[in-house]
């Protein structure tokens, strides 16, 4: 892509807010922190800061985000539990070494053994030694509808967590507390499912042909067509993975003598893309205007390493909601930094689009920005739709390109007639275009469920992260030993969550991660915050007696 054809096909409009008397402040990444002045109920002693550029005159409500400092006393103890667990790890590696413990793991064959290793076994280090022991956390099998509540499959393991076996029991109502059915749409009744049914049985399941050959239908074209309606923007595209439309379409759109300057907390597929397409990348501070600034300044001040010569495209690449962290981007301030250092803007809304706006149509509608002021809309049907794909939006010059040059567009089977036909009807419900209020509804049930659920875990003495208004709702664990027996134990009580620890996230800030839902109701959130309350208190009382 070339300079000329690549300022063509991203250049957008001049930003509708403009960035008046900014001025350096350490402000942000603050407990309960808020752009305007309010009373602050549930600000604590430890704040975690990061110097970040803020303009409320950006802003046209309150942005409040909340992160804590660990305190030191945890963080001590969280680093004595890790090198005790690594401590035994060596010793069980030893007695793995000397045939006095079976050892699972794979292993290259003894006639291989003057072959370079095809991998390293001190890289699995923690796997076998750290992530074994809690394995049966993670990959539970369900045999239900992801919905509000599931069923899980019961399993049990003889050897610690390396194999397991399926008992025949099922563990019925779990309620789901870790998907992403933001606005309860993962169902197999109602006018979706229904929907997806008719167009399986006109066109099947699937297409087997790529959109450039013989597997471009009619659905694919309307459900482009709607998504550029419903985002706001000239046109869009659709693709049959959310991975891969960050890690294959990035590369279409840089290359070598670009620059990208992506957020530190962004997903694979964004990291992925990025390092595929071949362009500089220069990282900065999450959330942290400060960083970017500083760095776009850089790169239009020294230009590219050794030849200074000005970059081709400086390209930032965010996303909407944090889905480790629950934390929103500031778009406002990111808008008019692009604009004032003539950078390209890719925004990846995969959780915010559906969940997040006044009409659920992601962040820039929840900040009442112009579409137009992001170059690049990206997000995935797999969230709020209940679907699967991804999507580009953009100008029209931008998608066109996209259909010749991008490997997801040109190689990889389209998108299932179903899996499409879902996007639309739920999209449609979305916008009110079915002539119900089900969408409004939803859109309301999932702030109101939000809201009420964070409230109540901080009343109740949680340290959660995250903005206010995002459904990803993270509870901080610390220790290793909790992330295990928080797990366990809520299954337990038919609360199925998500346990989160190193390397996904920093080795003193392990968590659970809530996903609040529309179709969740109030007694279901009252159940999960009970639970999570009666297991804090079990395992104070478990140490207490240690």
């Amino acid at each position: 892509m070339t300079e000329s054809s690549a300022t063509k096909l991203l250049n957008g409009d001049a930003c509708h807010r403009t960035l008046h008397g900014k001025n350096a402040s350490k402000n942000g990444y603050v407990k309960n922190h808020c752009l305007f002045q309010q009373s602050q109920k549930y600000r604590r002693a430890r704040e975690k800061r990061q110097n970040a550029t803020t303009n409320p005159s950006l802003y046209q409500k309150p942005f409040v985000e909340s992160f804590e400092e660990t305190p030191l006393l945890v963080a001590v103890l969280t680093y004595m539990g890790y090198g005790i667990l690594t401590l035994f790890g060596y010793l069980r590696d030893f007695l793995r070494h000397w045939n006095i413990e079976k050892c699972h793991v794979a292993r290259e064959r003894e006639q291989q053994k003057d072959f370079v290793p095809l991998y390293q076994d001190f890289e699995n280090f923690y796997t076998r030694n750290l992530y074994m022991r809690i394995r049966d956390n993670w990959n539970r099998p369900i045999c239900s509808v992801p919905g509000a509540k599931m069923d899980v499959v019961e399993r049990v393991t003889h050897n610690y967590n390396w194999t397991f076996e399926h008992t025949g029991t099922v563990v019925k109502d779990v309620i789901n507390m870790g998907s992403y059915n933001y606005l309860g749409f993962a169902e197999n009744t109602g006018a979706c499912a229904d929907a997806a049914v008719e167009v399986t049985h006109a066109y099947g399941a699937g297409v087997g042909s790529t959109r450039c050959e013989m597997g471009n239908l009619d659905v694919h074209e309307e459900l482009e067509l709607l998504i550029a309606r419903f985002l706001g923007v000239e046109s869009s595209m659709a693709f049959g993975m959310g991975f891969a439309t960050n890690s294959m379409n990035i590369p279409a759109l840089t290359g070598k003598g670009c620059l990208i300057l992506s957020d530190e907390l962004n997903h694979a597929s964004l990291v992925l893309g990025a390092r595929l397409s071949g362009s500089t990348i220069r990282v900065f501070k999450h959330n942290n205007m400060q960083s970017l600034e500083k760095l776009l300044r850089d790169a239009i001040v020294h230009g590219q390493p050794r030849t200074h010569r000005p970059w081709k495209k400086i390209l930032i690449v965010v996303e909407g909601i944090y889905s480790m962290e629950g934390s929103i981007v500031r778009l406002p301030e990111i808008v008019a930094l692009k604009k004032r250092y003539k950078a390209y803007l890719y925004l990846d809304e995969a959780h915010s689009i559906g969940a997040l706006g006044p009409q659920g149509r992601g962040v820039v509608n929840y900040f009442g920005l112009d579409p137009k002021d992001v170059d690049i809309m990206m997000g995935t049907f797999t969230k709020s739709f209940g679907a699967a794909g991804g999507y580009i939006g953009g100008r029209k010059e931008l998608i066109d390109y996209l259909r010749c040059h991008s490997h997801s567009a040109v190689y990889a089977t389209s998108m299932s007639p179903p899996v499409a036909q879902q996007i639309i009807t739920s999209m449609k419900i979305i916008m009110g275009e079915d002539g119900t209020s089900l969408g409004a509804d939803r859109l309301r049930q999932l702030s109101e469920n939000t809201n009420y659920f964070r409230r109540k875990l901080l009343d109740m003495g949680f340290i959660i992260y995250g903005n206010d208004d995002s459904p990803v709702v993270p509870l901080m664990l610390y220790m290793p030993a909790k992330i295990g027996a928080f797990g366990r134990e809520m299954l337990k009580r038919n609360i199925g969550t998500v346990v989160v620890g190193f390397p996904a996230t920093p080795i003193i800030e392990s968590r659970a991660r809530f996903c609040v839902s529309a179709a969740h109701t109030k007694e279901m959130l009252d159940t999960v915050k009970i639970c999570s309350l009666v297991q804090r208190y079990y395992q104070l009382e478990r140490h207490l007696m240690l």
